[in-house]
């Protein structure tokens, strides 16, 4: 690369130029051949932070308006030079601005664990090129690469064209049609339709969007190849400038990344028969103070299809996030894990019925803040093929003095000791008409 010496290290986040949002940093270490001057390959390692600043701890602000309130932006600078940690620079950087990272003990613990995971990257990739040569190396990424693509075009050959549309809880729309051409084992992904970027934090910039697109293609793949960049290349992906799959700076971004996501997959899904709608949410559930700062993504419903049921309780999708477990929650953080369990019947109805959400209830022992991100509250998660939808999830909060607040799909609220926070997830939607349906009646909500 132009300019990069060996002992570098970079450090990016910026959703307009290959980001997904703040939290997800990432650090690029460029891998030099044996006389330091050209660039063989690139390691990199992505990880999502606790907290990287921004207007609420945990850096997932339920109701932002621009990229400043979302935490600290890095654009590829350089965060390891010759070799040395830039610990001052990083500290300085952290710690700028009006809303500056709350931890940033951790993040530079964290930036240096992902250094150093690259590092070790680095001398693994090294390892075999001296073992195997570079031009065996260099041959067999490219193997990679190709037989991905022939694994996704032989998938392509067997699909029919199809588009989908998917409401959000905001109103916004995510409209997706696919166009296959058999003979040339391809086909167009076209989000042409989709509603324009907005003043919400909904909007999902380019790569996240590219990203779902190589997921869903990448599931519909039997083989156990790895996720790789060959299963784009049969792909011609449209996404419309200016749109909230496109949006521009200085927009919000942070919910693109884990809600709007989902229900790109979902459309995507729909669009060519292969699923229902899963919970299309990721429910993320923050709650801190200028100590504590904790985060979590909640499973939900899965979506059946065509010979399957929809799983009930798990991570879908683009969310992968494991809980910490109730004993080490409670003893990190004054809270209790009150209960959680499967929220029976919130599948939606059918032939293959759709996978149930759960309930999560969690008490908070001293105040805090806590906020909720998530989606598919307003709007049911869509069945497919005559199948019905699964049950919309709930956010609520239940005071120690018995009263009740049900909130919207994104809320903050300040919670007091005894206050309990109420997550019911959604359930997936369900695939063909259920049993005893006539043709005419609307297919039952939730699955007896």
């Amino acid at each position: 690369g132009p300019g990069m010496s060996p002992g570098e290290v970079y450090i990016h986040n910026a959703p307009y130029d290959g980001g997904t949002h703040l939290p997800d940093i990432t650090i690029i270490r460029p891998v030099f051949g044996a006389l330091g001057r050209e660039v063989l390959f690139f390691v990199a390692a992505r990880g999502h932070h606790a907290d990287i600043g921004g207007s609420h701890p945990g850096s997932m602000p339920p109701n932002s308006t621009s990229i400043d309130q979302e935490g600290v932006l890095f654009e590829g600078e350089l965060m390891v030079e010759g070799g040395k940690f830039r610990e001052d620079a990083m500290r300085a950087r952290l710690g700028a601005g009006a809303m500056p990272a709350r931890n940033p003990d951790q993040n530079i613990a964290d930036l240096k664990a992902q250094a150093a995971a690259c590092a070790r990257g680095e001398g693994e990739l090294l390892r075999m090129v001296e073992m195997f040569g570079l031009e065996v190396v260099e041959a067999y990424m490219g193997h990679v690469q190709d037989n991905a693509e022939e694994a996704v075009r032989r998938v392509i050959a067997r699909l029919a064209d199809g588009s989908a549309s998917v409401s959000m809880d905001d109103g916004s729309e995510i409209r997706v049609t696919v166009a296959v051409d058999r003979q040339g084992r391809a086909a167009t992904v076209d989000f042409t339709g989709t509603s324009a970027m907005s003043a919400t934090n909904f909007n999902a910039p380019e790569a996240v969007c590219r990203a779902a697109v190589l997921y869903v293609f990448r599931t519909l793949v039997e083989a156990p190849i790895p996720m790789n960049d060959g299963c784009l290349r049969p792909i011609r992906l449209i996404i419309p400038e200016g749109s909230m799959l496109s949006p521009k700076p200085p927009a919000a971004v942070v919910a693109g990344n884990v809600e709007t996501s989902q229900c790109v997959v979902d459309a995507l899904l729909l669009a060519v028969g292969r699923a229902a709608a899963s919970q299309g949410t990721m429910n993320n559930f923050t709650f801190g103070d200028e100590t504590y700062q904790y985060y979590e993504t909640v499973c939900g419903g899965a979506g059946a299809g065509p010979g399957f049921h929809g799983a009930d309780a798990v991570q879908t999708h683009m969310t992968n996030s494991r809980l910490t477990d109730p004993e080490v929650l409670e003893w990190r953080f004054p809270v209790l894990v009150e209960s959680f369990k499967i929220r029976r019947g919130s599948g939606g109805a059918g032939v293959h019925h759709g996978g149930d959400g759960v309930v999560r209830r969690i008490r908070f022992l001293q105040p805090m803040r806590a906020a909720i991100l998530s989606n598919r509250r307003r709007v049911a998660p869509p069945g497919l093929a005559g199948g019905g939808d699964g049950a919309k999830g709930v956010n609520r909060v239940e005071r120690a003095d018995g009263g009740e607040e049900v909130l919207g799909a994104t809320a903050e609220m300040v919670m007091g000791p005894g206050d309990v926070f109420v997550i019911e997830t959604p359930g997936g939607g369900g695939y063909g008409p259920p049993a005893g349906a006539d043709e005419g009646d609307p297919p039952k909500a939730g699955r007896q």
